[in-house]
């Protein structure tokens, strides 16, 4: 354990020059590191003893908040709303990433796990800077709305977030839970793997069991060809006029948050799914069948990939399946997008990413809401259209 020098003080906060650390796990400089951060009332040491249930094969940090001891990261998720707030979550997050970027140098995986307070700190962090980090759990805690980090539409795309609450939380205001909730399984555009527990402020066995299961399937994930590639920031549609997405009108319809994704409000009508189906089906070289993937009664769209199509264009690699629809109670889709495109989708209105792209699926998988009209369907084709050039290894063209 690193033992602190003479401490930099900024309003509240005790910023010690080389902070506290406790590890355990792998030793290996390179192996993936997971950073475990503590809440109100504990501390480094007992929050490190969560190692001892998740993956062997990574090392992991447990990082002293700055400031008394047992206070936790939970000061910021407790403090008015304000500039002091801000002020103090921008030169905390600064003092952890002058550790960070020496405990993990840039091309060493990283992923947070935050609990109660620290999940404050760990959102802070993500949403500071996404692409420093391979990963995040939010554990019973608020992300720090209105503190000096921006909350936009899709600010997290391509992130994989791990999300657990307790139903009987008296801990966190329940108004700040439900905001957390809302704004990572939609506008974030993070593939949120969600669970609700029944009961108050604890880890339960069973979310410990599952977040180990998340992390190993991460960190597997990043050990793909490509996996870490960073994305370019385009929004070119090749098969939308002008390559421009637009915005979709009304709210977004509710989708479950529980693995099989299903649309489950404002679903597309009978017709227009059947008019989208044989538009999609149509596509060059496209093969039907039920889903290999998807739930009884989901129709896939398979091909034969093209010599440049990278793995990551597909929902089921082996069989070529790119995308599928599902049943008629509904009428969403399923579709591998090029990463680049999955925030201009779900800022747009259009999409929810998966809970497991980028975990166990493709980086761009996402769900496309099922059309309302003719004007929808057209865009929604288009979209499939664009997932079959991705697939293809070719330019999408308007049909």
């Amino acid at each position: 354990m690193q033992t602190p020098e003479t401490p930099t003080v900024v309003g509240d906060l005790s910023l010690s020059a080389s902070p506290v650390v406790a590890t355990a796990g792998s030793a290996d400089p390179s192996a993936p590191l997971v950073v475990l951060l503590h809440g109100r009332g504990s501390s480094e040491r007992e929050i490190i003893a969560l190692a001892d249930q998740l993956p062997p094969s990574a090392a992991y940090a447990a990082v002293r908040a700055p400031i008394a001891e047992g206070g936790g990261y939970a000061w910021f998720a407790n403090r008015g709303i304000g500039r002091p707030v801000a002020e103090s979550l921008a030169a905390t997050m600064s003092w952890f990433r002058t550790w960070l970027d020496a405990a993990a140098p840039d091309g060493r995986s990283v992923v947070l796990v935050g609990f109660s307070g620290g999940a404050a700190f760990a959102g802070g962090l993500v949403l500071a800077d996404p692409e420093r980090f391979d990963g995040a759990a939010i554990l019973y805690g608020t992300l720090p709305f209105d503190a000096g980090v921006p909350v936009t539409p899709a600010r997290l795309a391509g992130l994989p977030v791990f999300v657990a609450q307790g139903d009987q939380d008296r801990i966190i205001p329940p108004e700040l839970l439900e905001r957390t909730w809302q704004y990572l399984l939609t506008d974030s555009a993070a593939a949120a793997y969600a669970r609700r527990d029944p009961g108050g402020h604890h880890i339960s066995a069973q979310t410990l069991g599952e977040l180990s299961g998340w992390i190993h399937e991460r960190f597997s994930f990043l050990t793909r060809p490509g996996a870490r590639d960073r994305t370019a920031n385009s929004t070119h549609w090749s098969a939308l006029p002008g390559g421009h997405l637009p915005v979709r009108s009304g709210q977004r319809p509710a989708v479950s948050w529980t693995i099989p994704q299903e649309q489950l409000s404002d679903n597309a009508p009978l017709g227009l799914q059947e008019r989208l189906f044989d538009r999609i089906r149509s596509l060059a070289g496209v093969a039907t069948s039920q889903s290999a993937i998807s739930v009884p009664g989901a129709r896939s769209l398979k091909v034969k990939p093209g010599a440049d199509a990278p793995a990551d264009a597909f929902l089921v690699p082996s069989v070529g399946e790119f995308a599928h629809q599902h049943p008629p109670y509904d009428g969403s889709l399923h579709l591998a997008l090029p990463p680049e495109l999955v925030a201009d989708a779900v800022a747009k209105g259009w999409a929810a990413a998966h809970p497991l792209a980028g975990i166990r699926l493709a980086r761009g998988m996402v769900m496309i809401y099922g059309p309302r009209d003719d004007s929808e369907l057209e865009v929604v084709a288009a979209m499939v259209a664009t997932s079959h050039g991705y697939a293809t290894g070719a330019n999408a063209e308007e049909f």
